[in-house]
């Protein structure tokens, strides 16, 4: 009876290699999979196909983030590499914007080139994560650390703010208390605060009329939220839709008054005109023109317009 030769040294060592091979191609599909599960890449790619069904009707009667280019690519704000901006806010009655800065409590007022104006101390603030205009020279700024909302008044001769002075708001416990109240935005269509919890990522309603709020915030459907963490809200004060932002997602979303995904963009080197990946987007807004305004610690101002 014929015997099965032995395999040679050459034929085992090929073995092994092959064996080698397979299993560092494992690893890294393994851990491919495992950054696409993290960042959302699956939803990602199901809503990118959800958009490319949608009409020319669809994309006219909302923001359309796939049409928007950046004309300013990371300028820098002066003076403020160790101060992290936090949040953005545009103020239609002065058009200019104004940004909270987290680590050195600060109220800053940009024109919308993004040049710095005026600074404004934040005495009695412990981290300042979010504003949002209100209308008639009164801003809300949210102190994630002590939870609370803060309702201000900003004129031409502010140059200071202490938060004695001014309506505090307690924002409750948090999931997460170290991960609390981030994103802050004025709906002035539905009267009401909207308000994102940074992680899990979670959205509020608080009622209010502009100068007061009124009972208590109201947790909305987050179903949506498909995304590492939630840094900042915006509205588009056209359709009414809102802005999610996430810094650690890389990624700008749009969802309709419902609540449900219309469209999004990756704020990545190489898409919608950034030369170089934002590192870490933690505020946006948007103008009544359709512009896009963003923030990104430490101190990078960013602004999107919609091609024609």
């Amino acid at each position: 009876m014929a015997t099965q030769p032995l395999p040679t040294f050459k034929t085992a060592r090929r073995s092994r290699f092959a064996l080698r091979w397979y299993t560092w191609l494992l690893l890294l599909a393994a851990i491919a999979y495992g950054i696409a599960f993290a960042m959302h890449w699956d939803d990602r790619g199901v809503l990118w196909v959800k958009e490319r069904f949608k009409s020319p009707a669809e994309r006219q009667a909302s923001v359309w983030l796939p049409d928007y280019r950046a004309v300013i690519d990371g300028k820098l704000l002066p003076g403020m590499e160790k101060d992290e901006a936090s949040d953005l806010a545009y103020d239609p009655q002065t058009k200019t914007l104004f940004s909270v800065m987290g680590k050195n409590p600060f109220l800053v007022e940009l024109n919308l080139q993004g040049d710095v104006l005026r600074k404004m101390p934040l005495v009695g603030w412990s981290n300042p994560e979010g504003v949002t205009v209100l209308g008639n020279g009164l801003l809300a700024i949210v102190d994630e650390r002590s939870h609370l909302i803060t309702i201000v008044k900003v004129d031409a001769d502010t140059r200071e703010l202490n938060i004695d002075n001014f309506t505090k708001y307690d924002l409750g416990p948090s999931k997460d208390q170290n991960k609390a109240f981030e994103g802050v935005t004025w709906d002035s269509q539905n009267q009401q605060l909207l308000l994102g919890e940074e992680r899990p990522p979670a959205l509020f309603a608080w009622k209010g009329d502009g100068r007061v709020l009124t009972g208590d915030k109201l947790k909305l459907a987050s179903h949506a939220l498909d995304m590492r963490n939630l840094s900042a809200l915006a509205i588009d004060p056209r359709t009414g839709h809102m802005l999610v932002l996430s810094a650690d997602s890389h990624l700008l979303m749009e969802l309709d008054k419902k609540g449900e995904q219309v469209s999004f963009i990756a704020l990545l080197g190489g898409f919608n005109g950034l030369k170089d990946t934002i590192p870490r987007a933690e505020g946006v807004t948007m103008d009544e023109a359709g512009n896009l305004y963003m923030v990104s610690e430490p101190n990078l101002f960013y602004r999107f317009e919609k091609k024609k």
